[in-house]
């Protein structure tokens, strides 16, 4: 009988559909891990693919209603085009709700990545200012070189806030979400941990670097001024010298 052959695809298709609903789309998801939410992301490609393959078939059944109905008694159309109705109207329920969760798991599985990338990016300038502080601990030279030394350091601290916003920013929507929030916590922690204390380390290396130069300066200003002093003395000694002056005749200058 074809009614019952319909009916019974009409049956397995919906058997179909509700079971990719219970499998893809009724289970409460819990994402801890990066790898469990990659496994999802690509679980519901799948199934997205899935659902589109069955769009032949669906077709196929429409078809094969659809041509029933046009030679069958009126008596048998009303049933048949009903549960044709509900086919359709679930299939493309199902599909549209797989494509969003699957544009949204993409969504996530993308900020995730980028998360990643600006943690990585402001971890290497954290690594420059570790490598600068290392570098300046122990200046050597006059004001000038550590002057020089100086604006190193405080060229190197003037990095934009945007990617610690973006972080910030990332961190939060994910976590609001309920993924990755422990891995992203404790991602967020040891990073903020970390910038802190290069930070403060920072501030009181350009401190110190600052009160350096001012000793430096005054040392310079005070060899200077000896320097001047002498030549003057060298200056007069060596006139006292040229005119055959004794130095009985001038007894504080040859103390």
């Amino acid at each position: 009988d074809k009614t019952v052959s319909l009916r019974k695809d009409l049956s397995e298709m919906h058997e179909w559909i509700t079971q990719a609903e219970e499998e893809y789309l009724e289970r409460d998801f819990e994402y801890k891990t990066p790898d469990e939410l990659q496994k999802a992301v690509e679980e519901l490609k799948r199934a997205k693919e899935e659902a589109m393959q069955k769009e032949v078939k669906v077709k196929l059944i429409t078809d094969s209603v659809n041509n029933f109905i046009a030679k069958a008694p009126p008596a048998a159309h009303e049933a048949l085009k009903k549960e044709l109705d509900v086919l359709i109207t679930s299939y493309q329920r199902l599909c549209s709700r797989l494509n969003g969760k699957c544009k949204t798991l993409e969504e996530v599985w993308a900020c995730w990545c980028e998360l990643l990338s600006y943690l990585d990016a402001e971890n290497k300038w954290l690594n420059e200012i570790e490598q600068k502080l290392k570098a300046t601990e122990n200046v050597q030279g006059g004001a000038e070189e550590i002057s020089e030394s100086l604006d190193s350091l405080e060229r190197l601290m003037r990095h934009p806030e945007d990617n610690r916003n973006q972080i910030r920013e990332l961190a939060q929507t994910l976590t609001d979400g309920g993924i990755l929030d422990e891995l992203i916590n404790e991602k967020l922690e040891k990073f903020n941990t970390r910038w802190e204390e290069l930070q403060q380390e920072a501030v009181r290396r350009q401190k110190s670097l600052e009160q350096s130069i001012q000793s430096a300066q005054e040392t310079d200003k005070t060899l200077r001024l000896i320097q001047e002093s002498l030549a003057v003395i060298d200056k007069q000694l060596t006139a006292y010298i040229a005119d055959r002056v004794d130095a009985a005749q001038v007894p504080q200058e040859a103390q």
